[in-house]
């Protein structure tokens, strides 16, 4: 990091005018590290975006279980009570309550629509559970559901967690990637660029070396023109993500993933890393190009 800020912020003197400061590296440099880090913003963006949402999921679902009764019509209202009385006499269970035919018309909706008639259909009754501290021993309410009230089953939403958790990290290590190939991708196209600038240099280079000039001389020019550039377009494009960022819509509870996807809080400062990192890149990149290319020239 020392030799990156040396190579960039202190002025080189005449090793800077070996590089011409114009020609068509010097755009295809500024407009590669302007695209990359335009797409590592919405990587960002995406990564924890998935990460916020599966822990909000996660954490309703942690503390809400359900108890669904299916047994005979002379038989509902009696199991139903005896899992109510199960469940208020169980510690780390806050609250037990049955939902109501219009709360239950509401989850069925969006399979059968609005006037599916619940009264008249033998749709089992379902007992929502809210925890406290921490929490209830599943196995053992089970058992005692199970003796108390026999038709009745305890979902505890393990089974919806763990995908989540998982779907979430999988996310997660696709963002991680997704940011590593970015990188790559701007390394490549960089040395490129600084492959092309040393071929189109290579008469003055072999005079610079007549005259006594070392290769490390003459790499530190190159070093510290495409550093530069790699770190103006980078800004560029992470300034246009987060000008993009910004105008998706905002996070709402109805509006689900794609109206989350973007930086809360803190977070914001994360885009503010990919400049100073794409400068990294650059300069490894431009540096083993360039040493690597000059000790070729004959």
């Amino acid at each position: 990091m020392h030799a990156l800020i040396a190579a960039v912020f202190r002025p080189s003197g005449r090793a800077d005018r070996v590089v011409p400061p114009t020609g068509f590296t010097a755009r295809l440099t500024v407009f590669t590290a302007a695209a990359m880090a335009f797409l590592g913003v919405f990587a960002l963006a995406l990564s924890l975006a998935t990460g916020r949402l599966a822990e909000r999921w996660g954490a309703e679902l942690a503390r809400t279980s359900t108890v669904r009764i299916s047994a005979p019509a002379g038989q509902m209202a009696a199991q139903t009570e005896a899992v109510v009385r199960v469940l208020q006499s169980t510690p780390g269970v806050r609250s037990a309550r049955v939902l109501e035919d219009d709360e239950l018309s509401a989850l069925l909706e969006p399979w059968f629509g609005p006037e599916l008639p619940v009264a008249d259909l033998p749709v089992p009754s379902l007992v929502e559970v809210i925890e406290q501290g921490e929490g209830f021993d599943a196995e053992g309410l089970r058992q005692r559901l199970a003796a108390e009230a026999p038709g009745s089953v305890l979902d505890d939403h393990t089974r919806w967690r763990r995908p989540l958790i998982d779907a979430a990290d999988r996310l997660r290590l696709l963002g991680l990637l997704s940011l590593a190939l970015i990188a790559a991708s701007t390394a490549a196209m960089i040395t490129l660029a600084a492959q092309a600038a040393l071929a189109a240099n290579a008469r003055l280079i072999s005079t610079l070396r007549l005259v006594g000039a070392r290769d490390t001389f003459i790499a530190r020019a190159f070093v510290r023109r495409f550093t530069l550039r790699a770190i103006g377009g980078a800004t560029i494009g992470t300034l246009a993500g987060g000008l993009a960022v910004l105008a998706l819509p905002s996070a709402d509870a109805a509006g689900g993933f794609l109206t989350g996807l973007g930086f809360q809080g803190w977070h914001w400062l994360w885009p503010l890393l990919i400049p100073p990192l794409a400068g990294l890149v650059a300069f490894l990149a431009t540096r083993t190009a360039a040493l690597r290319t000059l000790r070729g020239f004959k």
